[in-house]
This record gives C-alpha cells, structure tokens and sequence, in this order.
C-alpha cells in the first residue's frame, strides 16, 4: 500500500511540472507570433442539453400572443363628442332620478383603464363633468338640446306612408333573419353599436322585446330613438321596426366605446319595507297572508310580453284592493323588476314577494288614473297597420283552407 501511494503522488508531480511547462511554451508562442486560432478550431462550449446549433439557423419566432383590450400602448383615447348623453349600462333599466345608496364594487371603468375620456361614477359616466366625484352627474339640460337638433339632421324629410311600408316589408321575418333582440337587461349600451353595424346593411332593422322591458314599450321606444337618433317607424306588439335615417352616413356613425364587462348594480333601497305605511305590524301581516291567499289575477311566462299587465292591474283595483300576480317560473330579480315597474306605472303599493308572488295593494286613497289605456295616442303617433293586419288574415285564411282540404 505504502508503494501504490508513492507512485500515485510522483505521477500527480510530474503532470503539474508538464502542464506548466506546456502553459509557459504556449503563452511564448503567442507573444512571438500573436497567434489567434480561428473559431471553427475552437468551438464554444455548447449546453449538453441544447440541440446543436447550424452555422445559418433563423431565429426562433416568439410565441403568439393574443391582443388585449386592455393593452393601450400607442393608443389614443376614445372621444365621445359625438354622443351627448351620460353611458350606462342599461338605458331602460335604470333611472337617473333614482339616487343609489351605495356601491358593491370599487369605481372601476367598465370601458377598461384610459380607453374613455369620461369618468365612471360607479353608475353612470356623465357627458359633462368627467370630474365628478358622486354617484350621480347633473346632466346639462342643452345635451337633450343637442340630442334633438342631430336627430332632426339625420332624419331630413319625413317618411311617407308608402315609403314606410316599404321598409317594413323588407324586415319581415319572411325575408330576412337579421335582427336585434332586447331582454331582461334592456336596452344596454353595447346594443347601440350592434343597432348602427346592421344599419351599414339595411335602412330600418327589426328588433324583439321580450321580457321585462316589454312592460313599458314607451319608455323602449323613446331611448331607442334618443339614444341612435333613429325612429320607430313601426310596432306591433314587442316587434319594432328602427329607421336610421335620410341623411345617415355610415362612413361617419359615432364610435360608440364598448364596454368590456358588465358593472355590478349598485345598492337602491328596498322595494318592501317592514310595515306598510299608514298600517300596523299586525295590519300588514294579516295582508300579506290574505294576499297569497287570493285567487291570481295572471300567470306570467318566463321571456314573454308583459305590456297588457299595468292596465289589467288598473282594472282590477276598481273592484278589489289585492291583487296577487304568479310568477312561478320566474328568477327573483325578474319579478322584483316587475314589481318596481308596476309600483311606478300604476301607482300602486308593493306587500310582498313570497313563493314567488307579486302581491300589490291600491292603498287606502286610491283614485284610478284619468288615462286607462297604456298607449297615449297623444304621446306615440298612430302607426298604419293596414298592410300588417291584411297579411294576418290572408295568413290565417291560407291555415283554415288547407285545414278543410
């Protein structure tokens, strides 16, 4: 063993004196002659797990990355000059006399982070003070003004009657599918820019109400005209007909931001308090178990048309002071929705939402509206339902001939 170790340390002395040796010559070698080997001789120490590399190899492409909405780099702002009204999510849904008591989520900007020049309220984003600090903006009474002088502009000379039809026809269900559909959030704000792309296409475009909104056509039809500076050149139940105009351009429609998701409703108060005003806790237990009890008035579909509901409810207060509504079938916020509209519209007093009943009472003073009717002639202008009235009946008389055949 003691041999095996001196041999092992010479050996290990004699290759430290050769590679000194070895070092020193090289190092005169190359102060003599200033000898650079080239590269292809000396290869750079490549990763073992690296593939090897080709002397014209490309680059690798970076991978694809999906553009975002929310990336602004070199982007400008959006300017909302052209559309004199406060942005909401909801035009029909929602009131701006109605005052939130609170908010559920912090103000962000549903239009994303400086893709508008308007600031988001939490509710609303106002046309005129973009500095706002409250939940609500007072909007200036010339925006209704304006709204009005550039709807005047795009319309020009009125449609006549046989123009009119014209259009309707071409947006009969017969000859063509394209519509717009409005439901249980109404007329939103992204709607606006779906109203104007399928106006680039066709002058009038037919749209559907369904639902809640359906309970107040009135109130559809003045924020469909107010809000795209078009008009109603036709309606027939939850069916209307939307013109863009004589003097609409399409290479200059308004760039309507959009929004990117939809903001939480903020908190309102509640629809059904405690005890009922004027009555006792007792009074208003011993309604709202009397009301459930009573035999229902109607029984709502779920996505139907509820425009006839405010005048039978009218009518029914005439004889009786309860009335009970069934909503089986219904989400809860629906038929609260009805419940607010019907508070509003009737007048009428709310007692409560239980088993999926709306249950009103006409109050103690109750006098029934002058107006019976929910249409006003005098408000919406009577349309010319001749051609849509003959079409039904040839309809039905085709059904019943080939019934007997």
């Amino acid at each position: 063993m003691s041999l095996l170790a001196g041999l092992t340390r010479q050996n290990s002395a004699t290759a430290t004196l050769l590679t000194r040796h070895l070092s020193s010559a090289a190092s005169k070698l190359h102060a003599c002659y200033t000898f650079k080997p080239p590269s292809s001789l000396t290869p750079e120490a490549q990763c073992p797990n690296s593939p090897p590399t080709k002397p014209n190899q490309k680059k690798a492409k970076p991978k694809y990355r999906p553009p975002s909405s929310l990336d602004r780099s070199g982007r400008k702002t959006v300017r909302s000059d052209d559309l004199p009204f406060d942005f909401r999510f909801s035009y029909t849904e929602s009131s701006p006399k109605v005052r939130p008591i609170g908010l559920r989520e912090p103000k962000y900007s549903p239009f994303g982070p400086d893709r508008l020049d308007r600031k988001w309220t939490g509710v609303c984003a106002p046309a005129v003070d973009p500095t706002v600090q409250t939940l609500e903006g007072a909007e200036d009474p010339k925006l209704e003004e304006q709204r009005k002088k550039k709807r005047e502009m795009i319309q020009g000379k009125p449609l006549s009657s046989d123009e009119r039809k014209a259009l309707v026809s071409q947006c009969e269900r017969s000859k063509t599918n394209k519509h717009v559909n409005i439901g249980r959030d109404g007329l939103t704000h992204n709607m606006l820019n779906v109203i104007h792309n399928h106006w680039k296409f066709a002058e009038a475009v037919r749209i559907k109400c369904m639902g809640v909104p359906t309970m107040d056509m009135n109130n559809i039809c003045t924020q469909l005209e107010d809000k795209t500076f078009g008009k109603v050149i036709f309606r027939h139940g939850g069916t209307l007909v939307l013109y863009r105009g004589r003097n609409y351009n399409p290479k200059k429609r308004p760039v309507i931001p959009l929004m990117l998701w939809k903001p939480h409703e903020p908190v309102y108060p509640r629809l059904i308090k405690t005890t009922i005003d004027g009555l006792s806790i007792q009074e208003t237990k011993e309604m709202r178990k009397r009301g459930l009890t009573i035999p229902a008035l109607t029984k709502l579909a779920k996505n139907g048309y509820y425009a006839f509901l405010v005048p039978m409810v009218r009518d029914a207060f005439l004889s009786c002071e309860l009335v009970r509504i069934d909503c089986t079938g219904l989400e809860r916020k629906d038929y609260k929705k009805i419940g607010c509209k019907l508070r509003d519209l009737v007048p009428c007093i709310l007692v409560t939402f239980d088993n999926e009943q709306i249950v009103v009472w006409r109050g103690k003073d109750y006098k029934p509206p002058k107006d019976g009717s929910f249409l006003k002639v005098k408000d919406r202008e009577s349309f010319d339902d001749d051609m849509y009235v003959e079409k039904e009946e040839h309809v039905n008389e085709t059904k019943h001939c080939n019934q007997l055949c």
